[in-house]
């Protein structure tokens, strides 16, 4: 995207009620992705049909990356982005207190009508975190029952 497209974006996200920061991510877009190497994965898809992918490395219970992929609007990226920089480097019992108020003054503020998609990030990392300790619980079950066999 060359300036003159960046500045008409940033000006149309503006007049639609997007920060400087959450406009930020939009357009630069650095947590989006998906980690190859990744421990688990998420995909939880929003009532209003926006998509998202949670991908995390974890290095015991601390969360060494993730990246989120998005299928939806620019709220929809912000929201994924913002919640990719609060867990990064956190423990997972830390991550899950994150909550809107947390992730609101990371990204400042999106119009009222895309507070729906801040939810939706909030849900992905969620039951993303739900899934892998479940499954970290089952192969740890699994495991001690081999063991005691």
């Amino acid at each position: 995207m060359g300036k003159a497209e960046e500045d008409q974006m940033r000006e149309m996200l503006a007049e639609a009620g997007y920060s400087d920061k959450a406009i930020d991510y939009v357009l630069s877009k650095e947590q989006i992705g998906v980690l190859e190497e990744a421990d688990h994965s998420t995909l939880v898809k929003g009532p209003c049909g926006d998509t998202m992918r949670i991908s995390l490395k974890l290095d015991g219970d601390k969360i060494q990356d993730a990246k989120m992929e998005v299928l939806g609007c620019p709220g929809a990226v912000a929201s994924a982005c913002a919640v990719i920089d609060l867990v990064k480097g956190k423990k997972m019992e830390e991550a899950e207190k994150i909550d809107l108020e947390s992730l609101f003054k990371v990204v400042e503020k999106l119009p009222d009508q895309k507070v729906h998609c801040a939810k939706l990030a909030l849900a992905t990392l969620k039951r993303a975190l739900r899934e892998y300790k479940e499954k970290a619980g089952k192969e740890s079950q699994k495991d001690n029952a081999e063991v005691a066999g």
